[in-house]
């Protein structure tokens, strides 16, 4: 199982695809005279994050992801954002951050993972941790901003989710 082409290239392209989303929502907002606070404050239910925090935290996700994989620290980001501007520059810095890997660093599919959470020497190794945590929590996240600006009836469509696929002759 190659760790690298299974996440930091997939993280891009969805990274790619949330921060067109971004452009459409702020179109969508000032043609429908939507204020910008009102799609970024936007939620799917009372309990869930909200559209900025669904963003921040697909970048944490997408950031530790690798990190997590090489056994390095990740960069910190204090979650300041309020704009869409300053959220085009969080996908931004964490996009450049995922470049600085390299295959190397993340061929270790056995390394243990340990999570903040875990306890008493609780741990998963790379491979489960991708697959079965996380890369699902980072399209949870992903997913549900698309939903979100989707409810709040910004014009995207299943292909925007998608983004460029690999089709081959």
């Amino acid at each position: 199982m190659d760790m690298y082409e299974l996440t930091v290239p997939q993280l891009e392209l969805a990274l790619r695809n949330l921060d067109g989303w971004l452009t459409r929502a702020v179109a969508h907002a000032d043609t429908k005279q939507v204020p910008h606070d009102q799609l970024l404050s936007a939620r799917l239910a009372p309990d869930q994050y909200s559209f900025i925090r669904q963003i921040q935290t697909a970048c944490d996700n997408a950031k530790l992801i690798p990190s997590r994989l090489a056994g390095k620290p990740a960069p910190s980001h204090p979650d300041t954002e309020k704009t869409f501007e300053q959220l085009h520059a969080r996908i931004a810095t964490v996009l450049d951050y995922l470049r600085t890997f390299v295959r190397e660093e993340l061929a270790d599919a056995e390394r243990k993972i340990v999570l903040p959470w875990m306890t008493d020497g609780q741990h998963m190794i790379a491979k489960d941790y991708v697959t079965q945590f996380g890369l699902p929590n980072f399209y949870f996240h992903v997913v549900t901003a698309y939903s979100i600006l989707r409810h709040e009836g910004v014009p995207l469509g299943k292909n925007d989710f998608l983004g460029q696929i690999a089709i081959r002759r």
